[in-house]
């Protein structure tokens, strides 16, 4: 499945008006096929994010359950923040909607969602931490994970049997030594790894347990000459210089699965739906492609990665909150979030559930790095970072070209800081 996961670029900024519309919750707490009857529930759900028999099921089992109506509208990405804002802005807003999970704490903090900490100890007991952790703000649960994704190694089978590799690598160490016997053996390139798949790089520091931000007195500033940050960068770099890869480039500039779909590329660190990209490019490659999950340091803990993703919430001005809850309850139950995994490819919100990825490759790859994944700073000031020219892309691109890490902060540090303070 492809997903366009958007920033919260500007979301608090627009968001001003939410939290003088608080709502009250006007349902009775009601029981039973019939308890809802006559009531129609809005959800939206962004293109690409529900498979249509899940959606069909689930809309089934919401209708059996509570005799209420699901009215399913589907969301385009592209201009979903300035809509979403100003629908909870207003006296109907769809009652349950999926958010980015990096756009969560935005619209929390400034009174949008519905705080949902009973749905937490009703249903999300088990609920993977790492996902989580992106639905609660200010230690308040104000949305559900639905599902993530996450990166892994998609890797050329045939250049890496050409080199001699008869195991696939289980450390960060081993997966260096590999790469560097395909450069020997082979005329692959061993690895295409652009200057600036600022993602990946934002994975390796939290394997670091490294934070691109630290706060100052009432603000945020610049955390990247911290020692995990520049650590994090050192192993980008070990991989990035086996690569031929522009150094000023990032991953979608070229597309990296056409560059891997010409055959000469041993691995790139990508998500599931570029394998079939590459297909499309190059059908005869297909048989060629393999995934595993990117090694770290150690054996038993995977390289860490961002976790990209949905949560689902409920507005705070709907006048529907409980029968909002029983959709959740629904939609997140270990039936239909299995469901959700095997018909979408997604990383299910708990790990027992992982076993509805098998037979998916790609899917099984990304599964073990779920757990140690995480996310950029769950800030609404991050927003303004992401957007071009992108101050870690420029810091990554100057430690590539020579600079030391250190300095490399140094240089980015007074844009960063610019950003960091944008009123939002």
């Amino acid at each position: 499945m492809k997903r366009k996961l958007i920033a919260a670029i500007g979301v608090a900024g627009m968001l001003v008006s939410v939290a003088a519309c608080g709502g009250d919750d006007k349902d009775d707490k009601k029981s039973g096929a019939d308890g809802f009857k006559g009531e129609t529930l809005t959800l939206w759900a962004m293109d690409g994010s529900t498979p249509d028999q899940w959606q069909k099921d689930v809309t089934a089992a919401f209708e059996k359950k509570t005799g209420a109506k699901l009215k399913f509208e589907v969301q385009q990405w592209n201009g979903i923040q300035q809509k979403l804002t100003t629908a909870l802005s207003e006296e109907n807003p769809p009652d349950v909607f999926e958010i980015g999970n990096t756009q969560t704490a935005a619209y929390a903090k400034t009174g949008g969602l519905a705080e949902l900490g009973d749905l937490k100890e009703t249903i999300g007991a088990d609920w993977t931490e790492s996902m989580n952790k992106a639905s609660v703000t200010d230690g308040k649960q104000y949305a559900a994970p639905w599902f993530v994704l996450n990166r892994v190694v998609v890797y050329n089978k045939k250049i890496w049997a050409d080199a001699g590799i008869k195991e696939l690598p289980k450390t960060r160490a081993e997966f260096l030594k590999d790469l560097k016997q395909i450069g020997e053996k082979t005329d692959a390139e061993p690895i295409y790894l652009p200057g600036q798949n600022w993602y990946h790089f934002v994975g390796l520091t939290i394997g670091e347990g490294a934070e691109l931000v630290k706060k100052d007195g009432d603000k945020y500033v610049s955390n990247l000459d911290d020692p995990k940050v520049a650590a994090a960068m050192k192993t980008y770099k070990q991989f990035a210089d086996l690569s031929k890869a522009p150094k000023n480039k990032d991953e979608a500039t070229p597309q990296q699965a056409e560059v891997f779909a010409k055959g000469k590329t041993g691995a790139f660190i990508g998500m599931s739906w570029e394998a079939p990209t590459a297909i499309k490019a190059n059908p005869k490659i297909e048989k060629d492609i393999g995934f595993f999950t990117i090694p770290g340091a150690t054996a038993d803990k995977p390289e860490g990665v961002f976790l990209g993703g949905s949560n689902l919430a409920i507005a705070a001005t709907s006048k529907k909150q409980e029968l909002a809850k029983e959709f959740l309850k629904i939609a997140l139950s270990d039936k239909f979030e299995g469901q959700l995994a095997e018909e979408g490819g997604v990383i299910p919100n708990k790990k027992a559930l992982e076993s509805n990825l098998k037979g998916n490759a790609a899917a099984e790859a990304a599964a073990p790095a779920a757990a140690g994944g995480g996310t950029t700073p769950l800030i609404p000031e991050w927003g303004a970072v992401e957007n071009p020219p992108n101050p870690l892309k420029n810091y990554m691109t100057a430690v590539l070209n020579g600079k030391s890490p250190e300095s490399a902060a140094k240089q980015v540090e007074g844009e960063l800081n610019k950003r960091l303070s944008q009123k939002q």
